[in-house]
């Protein structure tokens, strides 16, 4: 399938940089803190998995956490070290980990990440390479797109003008328009249902030990199309198996 990552783009991260917790994404990273410490306390050292520009990588540290960021976009990161001169960013090509020392972390963050990892051959070799450097008792929080994201509107993001997205199953490419951004080029994403994470996490050698679809309550001062009825994200926290 010929995909390309549409975040290894300069005119997109300049954008993209600007972007911090609105409207949907809200509901993305409200629960991220009370997961992280019901599921790693005393954690010390995270892992933002597809760093981006830095935002997942700053809450980490805002959480106590010596927390390093990677991501495969030389743009994203340059924009990430812009805005935090004294964050610990680095380049991973092709998403691999091969510098990093086994078990070396306590936890793992991916916000969006496998939303963009085409294959299941590829999404299972890199979370082998993340199983690989948690530590034993260390936890992975996987936050991804919800396959009704690309069926419903959303007050962040539009997918009206791709009608073909409800027809996609598994592995297949959709688009999704970001309203809360400059750039409204459509993004292409893969989609990926809950069973194929099963799959997938259980062959890298991972287990779910909760999982999230966060709604919103309503109260919340966010112009809500279907956020209260639809979840927009899944939320995995995840642990090594035993060997």
């Amino acid at each position: 399938m010929d995909f390309s990552n549409v975040y290894d783009d300069a005119e997109r991260a300049d954008s993209y940089d600007k972007l911090e917790f609105p409207n949907t994404y809200y509901l993305a990273f409200r629960d991220i803190p009370s997961l992280i410490r019901k599921h790693a306390p005393g954690g010390k050292t995270a892992l933002d998995f597809g760093c981006g520009t830095g935002r997942s990588t700053r809450l980490l540290r805002a959480l106590g956490f010596r927390a390093a960021g990677v991501d495969i976009s030389e743009d994203m990161l340059r924009k990430a070290r812009e805005r935090d001169p004294k964050g610990d960013y680095r380049r991973v090509p092709d998403g691999r980990l091969d510098g990093m020392q086994d078990g070396a972390y306590d936890l793992v963050l991916s916000a969006f990440t496998f939303d963009n990892i085409p294959t299941r051959e590829k999404k299972v070799g890199l979370f082998r390479e993340i199983a690989r450097v948690l530590k034993p008792s260390g936890r992975m929080v996987n936050l991804v797109s919800s396959p009704e994201i690309y069926t419903h509107e959303w007050a962040s993001f539009t997918t009206k003008d791709f009608p073909e997205n409800r027809l996609a199953g598994t592995g297949d490419k959709v688009k999704i328009v970001m309203t809360d951004v400059d750039d409204r080029r459509p993004v292409e994403d893969i989609i990926w249902f809950d069973d194929a994470y099963h799959a997938v996490y259980d062959e890298a050698g991972l287990a779910i030990v909760e999982k999230l679809r966060p709604l919103a309550l309503g109260s919340e001062p966010y112009p809500w199309v279907s956020e209260t009825r639809i979840a927009p994200w899944v939320i995995y926290v995840l642990e090594k198996t035993e060997e």
